[in-house]
């Protein structure tokens, strides 16, 4: 009959022989007073097999001493320090004793082998323990816990304020690698990889052009699930192997490690308030003192394309309603048309939607006629004629006119999201550091908790950090140049450019609302521009309409 520990021991690295002479090879049986229980935890895997071997070697030598016979080790590999960590084996070696009644000793090589939580946690179990007749002997400080139980709950909480020692430098060195830009381990993005001792992502041969294909179908505007179908039928897996899902990409592109940029994560905590050892995928770059997102080394995208990619997804989602966690949305129907929104019937002053070919009145033709008697008109006529009022109500407007400006800022947000993200970042920073200031001026003056010479080393300091956030800001907001929005044919190209979202945005922009006036007859045929009546943001002339008139005729042509 074989030992149930015997595969464990192997894998620890001892011989058959060896086990003989240590007394673990034969099956223990016998009176539980003269059976233990062995527990060995591993808290690293740099922890060296040679050192649990030699933990094995003097808990067997101090049973021999004391003429008991190990019944079972008990291995694994778990932190003792986190609340939240179940140690199986810890448990089923003390159930061993407590509730089975299999044996009567407990042995551990240190305190802190046996647990990092403190007398809150080894307390209790020295009670359980002295109820059953049992205990706990640790070999490297010669303790028998029912003779040292004193001792044994301070060395027990020495081991505690040794844990929290470890995590805070941990911590240290953790943030300090992600600061310097070295990559914090865990799994890369799908078409990057780290190098092991590199420290820095760079393309995976073999993943990265499959990964930069996907970014450019979705800066193309397809969504994630047309392009799962696409991989898929086409033989082409994810690096597991596995079919492509929609959610897949989504997850993926929203990584900011995709961009080769240093990953912010948001440590989960329960109701208490204490970790749970999860934490939440943070949709933002970890950032220096300045404000600069940290570059890790390559990335699938750059950080400008990533935010594109986010806006055309995000568009086409809402958050979902009743979700425990807060990023989890929903798709929504995607607009086909630039008037969405936008067009409303003349009779009941509701939306206009798509209804195929035309737009038609929705209360109309979700409500019946008892509710409004409806209007449709042809949809690409639509189109076509508000395009044209457009372009002439925005060539008539002056260079400083608050709808150009609107339209100039829609514009570039949309082109250019990276810098309209750093200029909210950097508003937000200097706001803080303004009220930093305050604070610092009310310890010195007001509240007098501060001497002299730490108040001129923190202000200057704070000076600095104002000043430099101001002049980024100052550089970030300078006007942008409007001169393609005052010539027929720019503002043309730049029209035709935009997808269906970056019309809509321009349209927005100068249009409050859209409606038309009620057909005559059946059929009417009167010119779409007659019957088409805009609400402007903005005022305009008509001195340069003819221009527009002709650009987008000869553009037609």
């Amino acid at each position: 009959m074989e030992r149930e520990d015997l595969p464990a021991l192997r894998a620890l690295g001892f011989e058959d022989s060896e086990l003989k002479e240590l007394g673990l090879w034969e099956v223990a049986t016998g009176n539980p007073a003269t059976l233990a229980e062995m527990y060995v935890r591993r808290s690293k895997k740099k922890d060296t097999l040679s050192s649990l071997r030699e933990q094995v070697r003097r808990m067997c030598s101090q049973a021999a001493k004391d003429k008991t016979q190990i019944r079972r080790v008990w291995f694994e590999q778990k932190s003792a320090s986190k609340a939240y960590v179940r140690r199986e084996e810890f448990e089923r070696a003390t159930e061993a004793i407590t509730k089975a009644g299999l044996s009567k000793t407990l042995y551990v090589f240190k305190t802190s082998r046996l647990s990092r939580r403190g007398m809150g946690q080894v307390g209790l179990l020295l009670d359980t323990f002295e109820e059953r007749h049992a205990r706990i002997y640790v070999c490297a400080e010669s303790l028998d816990s029912r003779k040292s139980r004193m001792i044994l709950a301070f060395l027990s909480e020495q081991a505690r304020e040794q844990a929290a020692d470890i995590a805070q430098f941990t911590k240290l060195g953790i943030d300090a690698h992600k600061a310097e830009g070295h990559w914090p381990g865990g799994v890369t993005p799908y078409g990057l990889e780290c190098p092991k001792g590199a420290g820095k992502l760079r393309h995976k041969e073999g993943e990265y052009r499959h990964a930069r294909r996907i970014a450019d179908l979705l800066l193309a505007g397809r969504t994630p699930a047309s392009i799962a179908e696409e991989l898929n039928r086409e033989q082409i897996r994810t690096r597991h192997g596995k079919n492509w899902r929609a959610q897949t990409i989504i997850h993926m592109s929203m990584s900011v490690a995709w961009a080769g940029l240093m990953p912010q994560r948001e440590r989960m905590l329960d109701e208490h308030g204490n970790p749970t050892g999860k934490y939440h995928r943070g949709s933002d770059p970890l950032t220096d003192a300045k404000g600069h997102p940290i570059e890790c080394g390559k990335g699938v995208v750059t950080y400008d394309e990533l935010l594109k990619i986010r806006a055309l997804i995000t568009g086409r989602s809402r958050a979902a309603s009743g979700s425990a966690i807060g990023d989890k949305r929903r798709g929504i129907r995607q607009p086909v048309t630039i008037l969405t929104d936008l067009f409303k019937c003349p009779n009941c002053k509701g939306p206009m939607g798509n209804g195929g070919r035309n737009y038609n009145c929705r209360a109309r033709a979700l409500q019946g006629p008892s509710v409004c008697q409806g209007a449709a008109t042809q949809r690409d006529r639509a189109d076509e004629g508000i395009v044209t009022l457009w372009i002439g109500h925005i060539l008539n407007l002056a260079p400083d006119s608050d709808t150009i400006h609107e339209i100039a800022r829609r514009w570039l947000q949309y082109q250019d999201p990276a810098t309209e993200d750093r200029k909210r970042n950097v508003a937000a920073a200097l706001e803080s550091a303004v009220g930093r200031e305050l604070k610092l001026e009310k310890e010195f003056f007001v509240l007098g908790r501060m001497d002299e010479e730490k108040y001129d080393r923190i202000r200057e300091q704070l000076a600095g950090q104002i000043a430099g956030l101001k002049s980024e800001l100052a550089e970030l907001s300078r006007e942008a140049d409007l001169s393609p929005l005052m010539d027929p044919e720019a503002l043309i190209t730049i029209w035709e450019g935009e997808g269906i979202e970056g019309r809509r945005a321009l349209l927005k922009a100068a249009i409050k609302s859209v409606t038309i006036t009620p057909a005559k007859y059946k059929g009417d045929r009167t010119p779409i521009l007659e019957r088409l009546v805009v609400d402007w943001r903005d005022s305009a002339d008509t001195a340069r309409i003819d221009a527009a008139f002709d650009a987008w005729a000869k553009r037609q042509q």
